[in-house]
């Protein structure tokens, strides 16, 4: 009875740790609210940190952050170049702005990673091993974006605009105005960079498979020159290219990925349904046993 008994719980023992990859993925939503303000508290201690030293250097990154249109002045030959101001409060707001957006970029590793923590109890146990390889690429993604227009799609974008200047025609740059542009153009590359991530992601939680992405693909090369189209502020088709061009290798980039993650994930489900099945049967022989055990001692005291 005792072999019996220890056996039995051995067989109980095996069937619970069969769920355990879900029992673990769940939380009441209170945890999930009380998770989500840690979060955000800890991702908001980095941002005001980076935000104050980006404030304090917001001088020279506005230079920085001019260069490309100081490369179009000069190609344009339209004399000494200068930034001007409407308001006797602009340049103090424009240095807020700057240290508010340069403090995202700069805090963007640790708020990815807080937000990659904050989705992981959702995910399954060895899903969960990859939140910092996530949070740093999807910062080392985001801040390549903005880099990529900086380099290769600004100075092409302000050469373009400045053509329309001529002798009765000057340009009068206001660093306010100037300073939106850039900031939504680089803030616009950054997030298309993000899309071999999040297709990533959505491969890894069931949402997409390679084969969808592939049979869409012929439609997202027409979205991605619509998105081009939107995002870009000139009509040339130079910078529709810039943008779309790296949107649409990024998501043929994105299926190469989804097909291991799909292939992987198919596979693990598969062994689990087995392992679920196998499980299900043993319960269920478990059970039969009991009943049969305990119909045999409902018995042995009427033959007594």
């Amino acid at each position: 009875m005792a072999k019996a008994a220890a056996r039995r719980d051995d067989d109980e023992e095996e069937v619970e740790a069969v769920h355990d990859d879900l029992e673990d993925s769940r939380m009441p939503f209170i945890e999930h609210l009380r998770e989500l303000r840690d979060r955000v508290r800890k991702a908001g201690v980095f941002f005001v940190l980076a935000f104050g030293v980006c404030w304090y250097f917001s001088t020279e990154i506005f230079q920085w952050l001019e260069g490309p249109l100081r490369g179009a002045w000069d190609e344009a030959k339209l004399g000494p170049f200068k930034t001007n101001y409407k308001a006797l409060t602009e340049p103090f707001w424009v240095s807020m702005s700057i240290g508010l957006w340069a403090g995202i970029f700069v805090a963007s590793p640790f708020i990815f990673y807080q937000l990659w923590k904050f989705i992981a109890p959702g995910l399954y146990k060895r899903e969960r091993k990859i939140t910092v390889m996530f949070s740093v690429f999807s910062a080392l993604f985001f801040v390549s974006g903005a880099l990529f227009c900086y380099y290769l799609v600004l100075d092409k974008l302000y050469a373009f605009l400045l053509s329309y200047s001529n002798e009765d025609l000057q340009p009068m740059i206001v660093m306010g105005e100037y300073l939106d542009l850039t900031r939504d153009m680089m803030l616009a590359f950054g997030a298309v960079f993000e899309l071999p991530l999040l297709i990533l992601f959505l491969a890894m939680v069931g949402l997409v498979t390679h084969r969808g992405l592939w049979k869409f693909n012929r439609w997202f090369v027409v979205i991605a020159f619509v998105v081009g189209a939107i995002l870009t502020p000139s009509p040339d088709v130079v910078s529709q290219l810039m943008m779309a061009t790296p949107m649409i290798v990024l998501y043929n980039l994105s299926i190469v990925l989804a097909y291991f993650v799909t292939r992987r994930r198919e596979k693990a489900d598969e062994e689990l349904r087995v392992r679920e099945r196998a499980a299900d049967e043993k319960e269920l022989a478990l059970k039969r046993r009991d009943d049969d055990h305990d119909d045999i001692e409902e018995i042995e005291p009427d033959e007594e």
